[in-house]
C-alpha cells in the first residue's frame, strides 16, 4: 500500500522505528523495515511515547505494522529477528503499551528460515490442482488450505463490493495500493496496514477523532470478519507454527481493538475523540 505523495509519503512510526515508504519497492505493499528500527527493535516501548502523541494509539498502530509485516513469507533480516526472540520481545512491548488486556503470543520459532518459508507457502499460497476426467482434460482445482482474502470469508457478498468498498476508504485518506503487486484490496496485509495507519493518525497531538471512527469502521465492516474466518480456518489445520500463533493473536487483538474503540466512540457521542 502506497501513500499520496503530498501528505504521507514517508512517514516514520515511533513506535517501533518502522519506516513505510512506497509500495514500488516491496511486490506485496507490505512495510519496509530499516535496519535502523526494524521489525522486533528491542527499544520499541522506549519510543511510544513521545511528547503530543497518543501512546496506546501509536502502539496498537506499530502492533498492526508488525502483524502486516508477518503474515507475509519472511525476509531474511524479519526470521533473524523472529530466531532471535526480539520480534516476540517488541509484540511483549507494545502489548504493555496499549490499553488491551490481550494476552501476548508467542512469536518464538524453532523452524529454519527455509521451513517457516514452507509452512507459510503451504498455508497461504499453494493449492493444488488434479485431473477429474484425463479423457477430457478436466481439473479439479482448490486454493491454499488457508486464504488471506476477506471475500473467502464473506459467501454473502459479492468481490466487487468488499474490494469497492475498501477502495473507497483507502482513497478517501489518499492511499493506494500497488498496482504492480496485482493483489487485490481485501488482501489482509493491506487491511493491517491500513488500521495501522489510521490508529497513528489518531495518535497523533491534532487528531480530530475522524481516524478512529474510521478504524471502527474499518473493524465492522471488514477487519473482524477476515480476522475471525482466519483463526477458525487455522484451527483446523496441523502444524501451523508461528503462523497458528499470529492468526489466533490478531483475531484477539482485533476482537479487543474493536470493542474498545466502540465503547471510546459511543462515549464520545460518536466522534471518538
Amino acid at each position: 500500500m502506497t501513500t499520496d505523495p503530498e501528505t504521507d509519503a514517508e512517514t516514520h512510526d515511533e513506535t517501533n522505528g518502522t519506516r513505510t515508504e512506497s509500495a514500488a519497492s516491496d511486490a506485496r505493499g507490505a512495510p519496509e523495515s530499516t535496519d535502523g528500527g526494524a521489525v522486533g527493535s528491542r527499544s520499541a516501548a522506549d519510543r511510544v511515547d513521545p511528547e503530543g502523541v497518543d501512546r496506546d494509539a501509536a502502539a496498537r498502530s506499530s502492533v498492526y505494522a508488525l502483524l502486516a509485516t508477518l503474515f507475509d513469507e519472511p525476509d531474511e533480516p524479519t526470521y533473524d529477528r523472529l530466531a532471535g526472540g526480539e520480534v516476540d520481545a517488541t509484540c511483549r512491548a507494545l502489548l504493555d503499551a496499549t490499553d488491551l488486556s490481550v494476552d501476548p503470543p508467542d512469536l518464538t520459532v524453532d523452524d529454519d528460515r527455509a521451513t517457516l518459508c514452507a509452512r507459510f507457502n503451504d498455508l497461504f499460497t499453494v493449492g493444488y490442482a488434479e485431473y477429474e476426467d484425463r479423457t477430457d482434460g478436466s481439473l479439479d482445482t482448490e486454493g491454499p488450505p488457508v486464504s488471506l482474502y476477506e471475500t473467502t470469508y464473506r459467501p454473502e457478498a459479492s468481490w466487487n463490493d468488499v474490494n469497492l468498498d475498501l477502495a473507497r476508504a483507502y482513497d478517501y485518506f489518499g492511499l493506494e495500493i500497488d498496482q504492480s503487486a496485482r493483489d487485490n484490496h481485501d488482501y489482509l496485509p493491506y487491511q493491517l496496514e491500513f488500521a495501522g495507519y489510521l490508529a497513528r493518525r489518531e495518535a497523533g497531538a491534532e487528531s480530530s477523532g475522524g481516524a478512529a471512527r474510521a478504524r471502527l469502521d474499518l473493524h465492522d465492516r471488514h477487519l473482524h470478519v477476515v480476522a475471525g474466518g482466519l483463526a477458525d480456518r487455522m484451527a483446523d489445520e496441523p502444524g501451523t507454527g508461528l503462523y497458528g500463533e499470529l492468526a489466533d493473536f490478531l483475531d484477539r487483538f482485533v476482537t479487543a481493538d474493536q470493542a474498545a474503540l466502540a465503547r471510546r466512540v459511543e462515549a464520545t457521542g460518536g466522534d471518538g475523540a
